[in-house]
């Protein structure tokens, strides 16, 4: 039952199930079996399935709430119960990229701190290329960082799937269907990430492939936090992670326009030195994975 109440949980997340699919690393049958079943043993319908795309129904929606209680629950028990304590320190350290650092990390860290509070962290946080050198140099010892993996003297672990969107002051009036192409995306005025940003370097990728080598960037700044302050202010462009804006559209203050013949998906990766092994590293990855929500 827990498989696939947290299938579900996905797929309420990611309203796919390919998405969900490709994030838990099953099969789409799988995906649309475990969803299927909860469906026939609660006998009701929690997704509306519509040509390319699907819903919530108003009893997914309730259930959903349901679920993450449940989750929540399983989570406390494994804390309580399957952690190895001892085999935690009192402190420690270890690197995480700004994004995670800033909207994700924190979060899951306060609630391992409930579980151990005798346990203090230093994280190191800066752009994925700085901790992956720190990583390098050994001044650290493990991390996590975004983008692909780009060592071969460092060992990935896909963690987290996330989303580069374009966004603009939810009062900005232009582009009102919330649609644009990708000639359009050339002529925005674009606020951008410095050099060696995850983020940026992820971005340029993706428009490489598409023949696109600059945007018409006319402010660079060095977090996404200060990019979404000028945002505010402003009526210019962005390409942000889903996960950092996600207040933002809740609270109307930034909204997404898509770029039709573009999609810019990522990972969010557990990073090591190749062939490094600790305990330290497998508890603190295990309570992450188990407390994302």
């Amino acid at each position: 039952m827990r498989t696939k109440l947290y299938v579900f949980k996905t797929v309420a997340y990611h309203l796919s199930f390919t998405k969900a699919a490709e994030q838990l690393y099953i099969s789409q049958p799988a995906v649309s079996k475990a969803i299927r079943n909860l469906e026939d043993d609660y006998k009701t319908t929690f997704f509306l399935r519509h040509r390319n795309s699907i819903e919530l129904t108003d009893n997914g929606k309730v259930f959903l709430e349901y679920v993450n209680k449940i989750l929540n629950i399983f989570s406390e028990i494994d804390n309580q119960f399957l952690n190895e304590k001892e085999a935690l320190p009192k402190d420690i350290t270890f690197g995480v990229s700004s994004t995670l650092a800033t909207y994700i990390i924190p979060k899951i860290i306060a609630n391992f701190r409930v579980h151990y509070p005798e346990t203090r962290f230093k994280i190191k946080s800066g752009n994925s290329e700085d901790i992956e050198v720190l990583l390098l140099n050994q001044n650290l010892d493990f991390g996590i960082t975004e983008g692909k993996e780009s060592h071969k003297k460092l060992q990935f672990k896909p963690f987290l799937k996330d989303e580069i969107v374009l966004v603009t002051n939810a009062n900005n009036t232009a582009f009102k269907n919330g649609v644009i192409t990708l000639e359009i995306l050339q002529q925005l005025p674009i606020i951008e990430r410095e050099f060696g940003s995850g983020t940026r370097n992820i971005i340029y990728e993706f428009l490489n492939k598409k023949g696109i080598t600059a945007l018409n960037t006319v402010v660079t700044l060095n977090s996404t936090e200060a990019i979404k302050n000028y945002l505010y202010n402003s009526d210019n462009y962005a390409l942000i992670s889903i996960n950092a804006v996600t207040e933002d559209l809740k609270n109307n203050k930034l909204r997404i326009i898509d770029i039709s013949d573009l999609t810019m998906e990522r990972w969010f990766h557990f990073v090591c030195r190749t062939g490094y092994q600790s305990k330290v590293m497998d508890s603190v990855e295990k309570f992450i994975r188990n407390n994302y929500s």
